[in-house]
């Protein structure tokens, strides 16, 4: 992990906000940009990366320094996720606090993941055990932060606004909030209509002081990419939503270096 140069964890405070299908884009917009990436999938109950990635049949080798995480784009991607190592895919991981605890410190400290220029953790929803032990277990490995996910809707506000609250707590900064699932995209005119509300993770950055990294919306050509395990910035590369996922990762990188250069200026 000493070889791990920036580390970004990826929470929401609700299930089925997208965070998963935000981590994905995340590690493959960093990958378009030329830095060399590795997800990290620690949401051991439903491991949804190997299958939006397209590599869900791989299955992961072992070598004297441990696990060797599944690769694509020659070894820019690196992937490991519990679902390369069930027996069956479509097995129940049902399992307590303490063997979940074991297995996402196993993926931290006996993973070789080799240089990286950033590691993406997708976690489950909610702040729980899993939570608690990848914090733990990255507490000397220098991590960036957390991006939050939500949608725009109140329920789902209220949960992130929880999520905040657990990462001040547990002193983890928050990078800022990804409003997902904001409009939708028709699919024959491209226009962006708010079906539902938008804004509401805009707010919710202005209330608790932190940036508001962007909103992506509701594109079905967007679903049926990562549905398939295709990599929609390549298949899309013109979309709005395209645009969208590769100014929220201008953001991103636009705050580490910041955060990076403010912290410097500390030592001195």
């Amino acid at each position: 992990m000493s070889t791990i140069h920036h580390t970004l964890l990826v929470l929401s405070g609700k299930g089925g906000v997208g965070k998963s299908t935000v981590a994905t884009q995340l590690a493959l917009g960093l990958v378009e940009k030329g830095f060399k990436v590795g997800l990290l999938d620690i949401d051991l109950c439903g491991p949804s990366i190997p299958r939006m990635l397209g590599v869900e049949t791989a299955d992961i080798l072992s070598c004297s320094e441990g696990w060797v995480p599944v690769y694509k784009y020659g070894e820019k991607l690196a992937i490991m996720s519990i679902g390369f190592v069930l027996e069956k895919k479509t097995d129940a991981v049902i399992w307590r606090g303490p063997k979940k605890t074991g297995m996402i410190q196993k993926f931290v400290t006996d993973v070789r993941w080799k240089e990286l220029d950033y590691l993406i953790v997708d976690t489950p929803p909610g702040t729980s055990d899993e939570h608690l032990a990848i914090v733990e277990a990255l507490k000397e490995k220098n991590v960036d932060g957390a991006v939050l996910v939500t949608t725009p809707q109140g329920v789902a506000i209220s949960d992130v606004r929880r999520e905040a609250n657990f990462c001040e707590k547990v002193g983890l900064r928050t990078v800022g909030i990804v409003e997902n699932m904001s409009g939708y995209v028709c699919p024959h005119c491209a226009e962006c209509t708010n079906v539902f509300a938008t804004g509401g993770g805009e707010k919710l950055a202005e209330a608790l002081h932190i940036p508001f990294l962007g909103r992506l919306p509701i594109d079905p050509e967007f679903g049926n990419s990562v549905g398939e395990g295709k990599n929609f910035l390549e298949e899309h590369s013109d979309s709005t939503t395209a645009q969208q996922i590769r100014a929220i990762i201008n953001n991103i990188i636009g705050d580490e270096q910041e955060h990076n250069e403010e912290e410097e200026e500390e030592q001195q």
